[in-house]
Formats: structure tokens, C-alpha cells, sequence
């Protein structure tokens, strides 16, 4: 994901949660901090906030707790995180999909994605992994189309949820390659996979670091990454856009605290963010899973949030999918 790019001619909107300075500032936690986790344990954003949470929890001389609270496309967490007390001691993983895509596919939400939250650092971008059942009886992307093609309606496809990015990028790709695909939501990622490998569901969009271990163990067949170019964990498996030309759809995560919390804090903690995400042990443990470190001062996260919105809204209306 270029992110300069993303962000040229994209005009200021004017938010209090964005309009802090990074003003230096005295500041350490009091006790442990809760950084609360959007969807199930075992799943991408799980793994990466687990791993972000105990180095930065050794910078900071205090425990970083994770609280799973999946549920409503990451919105019962998001809400939660949103409603906490100001003061550092919460955050929250957030991922594309709830503070980008959830604006288009919700009629209302319980938060704004720009008004709530404070942003603090961008984390990693992430490469979703189209995955099959081995016992599918395809072997690359062209393979599934015509599969699907031969039997509308009888190909399902998983995701961690109703509107989560899963959802979308495969209900964009069933859209671009004019296919009838039946969704099956469930409440995270993790138990989407463990369906898919026990053969209760065809296909997923999972994101890579879900399902790189059972793709290495052959226990799922990759076809294609929903990146634009090919991921160097994987580097025979195509992109859907070598099949259908400009599809990419990569996702991405960042820790965010509840709007009004102090600057110091939020500096502090984005400072050590950065720091963690150079150093080499979380650099290779990164890699292995197939995601790409992506620290951000907080204003340009802010930024970026307000240019992914309009993205993924048009992300959404091609799709076709929907929330509510």
C-alpha cells in the first residue's frame, strides 16, 4: 500500500480527535493497559495485536492485557473502546474494515470512526490469501471461476463476519468474476479457517497470517493474494489481479485510543509503537506471517483514515455487500 499516494489531493477535514499536535510531553502508565481486540482469539488481528502488545507492554514498564471482544464486524469492540475513560489505559486494534469500510456498510454506527478515537500509529498492512478446501477439486484462480461458474449458489465462502474486509474482498471478487458465492459469517476469522480445512465450507479470503500454517501443512490450497503485487512468503501464488485486472484489496490494522485522550499519552505510546515495529524480533515474526510494518505518527494515521474511507465506501458499492 503506498500511502503517500493514497493520501495526494485528499483535503484536511476538520476533527477535534485529529487536530492534535505532537507536542513533547511527560508521560507513563499507571497501572496495566487494556488494548482491546475486535474478534476472536487466534485471528489476524489477535496474533498481531498480541505480539505489537507484549513488546510494547516491556517498553512501556507496564503489562499490555488483550480483550477479545469480537462480534457486529468489529463494532461491539470498537464501541466499547470508544465509551472507555480518556487516559491511556485503553486501546484499540483497529483493522480497515471498522474504521473505514463500516461507515458505507452500516446505516448507523455506534462510534464515528473520525470523531471517537485518537489515532495513534498505523501498525502493519496485511495480504489476504485466497484459500481453498484441497479436496475442491481446483488448483488456481482461472480453476475456481470455472467451478463456480458450472454450479451458482453451491460454492460457499467464509469470513469473520457480515461486512468485515473478508467479506468484502471476497464478495468483490465474486462480483468482478460474475459469480453466485453464498456467504457464511462467522464471529472471527480462526473458526472460519477450522471449517474450511474440515471441509464445512469451500473457500475463504483470509488474511495470510490466519492461514500460512495450514497452507505450508497442506491442509488448504492457496489460489491468489488480494494485493497487488505477489507476497514474498508465497511467491508462485498469483494476485487475483493477474486474473482480473485491478482488483487489489489490502488490508491493514493500527492502534487507536479514545478521543480526548492526552496528547502525551497518545505520543508516548506511538513513539514506542515505532520503536517495536524496527526492532528485528517483531520484524521476522512479522514477516513469517506475511505482513508488511507500517508505523505512523499520529497525524499522518489520522490522515490516513480519512483517505481510506471513501476508499473502502467505493470498495463496498462495487462489492455489493452489505451489513445490516
Amino acid at each position: 500500500m503506498k500511502r503517500r499516494s493514497l493520501l495526494a489531493g485528499m483535503a484536511a477535514l476538520p476533527c477535534p480527535a485529529f487536530a492534535q499536535s505532537l507536542v513533547p510531553g511527560a508521560w507513563a502508565p499507571e497501572r496495566p493497559i487494556r488494548l482491546i481486540i475486535p474478534f476472536a482469539a487466534g485471528g489476524s488481528t489477535d496474533v498481531t495485536a498480541r505480539l505489537v502488545g507484549q513488546a510494547l507492554g516491556e517498553r512501556l514498564g507496564q503489562p499490555v492485557v488483550a480483550e477479545n471482544r469480537p462480534g457486529a464486524g468489529g463494532n461491539i469492540g470498537a464501541e466499547a473502546a470508544a465509551r472507555a475513560t480518556p487516559d491511556g489505559h485503553t486501546l484499540f486494534m483497529a483493522v480497515s474494515g471498522i474504521l473505514a469500510a463500516n461507515k458505507a456498510l452500516y446505516k448507523t454506527l455506534p462510534f464515528d470512526p473520525l470523531r471517537d478515537f485518537a489515532p495513534i500509529s498505523q501498525v502493519a498492512v496485511i495480504p489476504n490469501l485466497l484459500v481453498v478446501n484441497p479436496e475442491l477439486p481446483v488448483r488456481d484462480l482461472p480453476g475456481l471461476i470455472a467451478y463456480a461458474k458450472a454450479r451458482p449458489g453451491q460454492v460457499n465462502y467464509g469470513s469473520a463476519g457480515s461486512g468485515t474486509s473478508l467479506h468484502l474482498a471476497a464478495a468483490l471478487f465474486a462480483a468482478k468474476a460474475g459469480l453466485e458465492l453464498v456467504h457464511i459469517p462467522y464471529r472471527g476469522g480462526a473458526p472460519a479457517a477450522t471449517d474450511l480445512i474440515a471441509g464445512k465450507i469451500q473457500l475463504l479470503a483470509s488474511p495470510m497470517v490466519e492461514v500460512i500454517g495450514s497452507v505450508q501443512a497442506g491442509q488448504l490450497r492457496p489460489l491468489a493474494v488480494t494485493t497487488p503485487h505477489r507476497s514474498a512468503l508465497l511467491p508462485d501464488v498469483q494476485t487475483v489481479g493477474e486474473t482480473i485486472p485491478g482488483f487489489a484489496i489490502p488490508l491493514w490494522n493500527g492502534i487507536v485510543a479514545p478521543a480526548g485522550t492526552p496528547i502525551a499519552a497518545v505520543n508516548r505510546i506511538s513513539a514506542e509503537i515505532g520503536a517495536v515495529l524496527r526492532g528485528e524480533a517483531l520484524l521476522r515474526r512479522l514477516a513469517e506471517q506475511g505482513s508488511e510494518p507500517a508505523p505512523s505518527t499520529p497525524e499522518d494515521f489520522a490522515d490516513f483514515i480519512r483517505a481510506e474511507i471513501p476508499r473502502w465506501a467505493e470498495i463496498v458499492r462495487l462489492s455489493g455487500a452489505t451489513a445490516d
